[in-house]
């Protein structure tokens, strides 16, 4: 049975992380700021910030820009819960905006329906591994004074109009999930541009420590280990490699599925997908019902 996603490991993760486990510093250190600075010069974003997992990227990322209780924060219809309850962590209230029919992603007409004058944020989710349509939600966040979120946990290394994802919004927020297109163990990051967001996310993570035990504020054990950073930094050197093979399956299977009624991914002028997933829909015109073809495909291993 081909699995719908397994992390690639190799000697080398084996090797970094047995050097961390040698070297007695498994917890959060200098692995972990070295694995931020080098996905920041991958990516070209002025701050990374390490996390636990996507979740808390998130949480301490709304956190750090303000959100709070009784605001509203747009999210997709169609997303991973994270996008959502990490909203209502904050107090807040998710409100759900339609997705577009061909990409499944945030739609931005249904976004500015949703407006209200409780709304703070849009998060747009780069879903299976492709960019919302950035442009138009930045413009409506401009137009309406509303901050940009971007949702980046199924997109690592995905480009629109030629620059990465985790450079468009006040945030961007990674997950690096076993399942995802690689992967830390279990293991978040947070992108921003701005200085005083990036310290307040580091207080966030760390049990709102201005300097040790110097406790400023409520925080929260968000942090990243060395063991999981080591993982990334690995991960992060083969992830170029790994996303050329996710592209040439991908081609493999629109080239090769021509059955009536099974649409194909469609992708987005002016971007670079990695496909996360291809996922492909069922329609009325298909000879089989949507679970007749899960049927098939898991009978044909």
């Amino acid at each position: 049975m081909i699995p719908v996603a397994r992390p690639v490991f190799g000697d080398e993760e084996i090797e970094a992380v047995t050097a961390v486990i040698r070297s007695g510093m498994i917890a959060s250190g200098d692995e972990v700021t070295r694995f931020e600075k080098e996905y920041a010069a991958y990516s070209g974003v002025r701050h990374c910030i390490a996390t636990s997992n996507g979740t808390t990227a998130l949480h301490a990322g709304l956190l750090a820009v303000g959100i709070k209780p009784g605001d509203e924060v747009i999210v997709p219809s169609f997303t991973f819960i994270a996008t959502a309850s990490s909203v209502s962590m904050c107090g807040a209230h998710p409100v759900v905006a339609d997705v577009e029919d061909s990409t499944y992603c945030i739609d931005p007409d249904s976004v500015v329906e949703q407006i209200t004058p409780k709304t703070k944020a849009v998060i747009g989710v780069h879903l299976f591994g492709q960019p919302c349509d950035i442009s138009a939600i930045q413009q409506i966040c401009d137009d309406k004074d509303l901050l940009f979120i971007e949702d980046c946990a199924q997109a690592h290394g995905a480009r629109y109009k030629g620059v990465q994802v985790g450079n468009f919004g006040t945030i961007g927020c990674f997950s690096f999930y076993p399942t995802k297109n690689m992967t830390t163990g279990e293991g978040g990051l947070v992108t921003c541009t701005d200085d005083e967001i990036a310290e307040k996310i580091r207080r966030l993570i760390n049990h709102g420590q201005q300097e040790k035990y110097l406790h400023t504020e409520i925080g929260y054990n968000y942090r990243l280990t060395n063991i999981g950073a080591a993982i990334g930094r690995v991960q992060l050197r083969k992830l170029d490699v790994m996303t050329k093979k996710r592209q040439a399956n991908a081609d493999f299977y629109s080239s090769h599925i021509t059955k009536k009624g099974v649409l194909k991914p469609v992708i987005r002028e002016s971007c670079t997908h990695v496909f996360h997933q291809y996922a492909v829909r069922i329609t009325p015109e298909c000879e089989m019902t949507r679970d007749q073809f899960a049927e098939y495909l898991r009978m044909k291993g």
